[in-house]
């Protein structure tokens, strides 16, 4: 009997294409802290949200794509740019109160915030045993490449890890929100440029509650980190991401993203020179030993 879109396991394409997607997030995790220095962060995701809706608005026409049709999408796309921006808004400026290493175990509880979603919200997509072992075992890679978090030092940086929690929970959301919402029917762009048009004002809002400004022309450098996240990641990445939402067990792809921490370290290795330590091999592994007992076939 074959298999729903709801639960379909990953075919070679799809894991292709997922392992792709991770490698090149992992290099935005790059991208953002070349751009930083010059760029605000809210200030960098809202303009990068503006010039992917142009560029995905523009392809989408090119392409036919009825963009002002009345499907019944509308409120599911308006929360899904919603908790989009959430998300963004709450990792970068959680960032201020919080570590980076810290972050990143807490944002990367989102996995296991959309198999339970899953559980109640996609029939079908349920996780077996094996599979949530498989889901802890990827999660371990994660804590032996950037260590167990100690207890919060101070108030501050609870709030920040709290607020690192709350943008895993919104990751999750709109995952599960595209999923489970009409928004499965029509396609990536248009699912994609939602996200974008609402984030736009609400992220360039976050911006100037918090009185971010760019102080000097940007360098040439920030700019091409700008334009690397606006162009490739966004207006690329992201829409075949949610095509592949759609196709597949939304559970089983999430996992996957266990891989982009990893990516990240590698490619701060190579661009920024940062430091790898011992254990990030033995991290890699784990990592991928709980993405295949997560594939598993039943």
């Amino acid at each position: 009997m074959p298999h729903s879109p709801q639960s379909r396991p990953l075919d070679a394409i799809a894991i292709a294409l997922i392992v792709a997607l991770c490698l090149t997030w992992g290099f935005n995790q790059v991208a953002v802290k070349l751009a930083i220095h010059d760029i605000p962060p809210l200030i960098q995701s809202a303009t990068r949200s503006f010039v992917a809706a142009l560029l995905v608005g523009a392809w989408a026409r090119l392409r036919g794509i009825a963009l002002f049709k009345r499907d019944g999408t509308l409120p599911a796309g308006i929360a899904a740019g919603a908790l989009f921006a959430l998300e963004f808004l709450l990792i970068y400026r959680g960032l201020l109160f919080t570590t980076a290493t810290r972050a990143v175990l807490f944002i990367y509880l989102a996995p296991f915030f959309v198999v339970l979603g899953s559980r109640w919200l996609i029939p079908g997509d349920h996780f077996r045993p094996s599979q949530w072992g498989g889901l802890a075992l990827s999660f371990a890679g994660i804590v032996i490449a950037f260590g167990l978090p100690t207890p919060a030092a101070d108030p501050h940086q609870m709030l920040g890890d709290v607020m690192m929690v709350g943008a895993a929970l919104a990751w999750a959301a709109t995952t599960l929100v595209i999923k489970a919402s009409p928004l499965n029917r029509i396609s990536a762009e248009k699912t994609m440029l939602y996200q974008l048009v609402v984030s736009v004002p609400l992220l360039a809002a976050g911006a100037l509650a918090f009185g971010e400004r760019v102080e000097a022309m940007p360098s040439a450098l920030a700019l091409g980190a700008l334009a690397y996240q606006a162009v490739w990641v966004v207006s690329v990445t992201y829409v075949v991401w949610f095509a592949l939402i759609v196709r597949y067990s939304a559970a089983r792809l999430s996992a996957f993203t266990f891989l982009t921490p990893l990516f990240g370290v590698a490619a701060g290795h190579l661009v920024l020179n940062e430091p790898l330590t011992p254990p990030f091999g033995l991290s890699v592994a784990l990592v991928a030993a709980g993405l295949v007992l997560v594939n598993r076939p039943r």
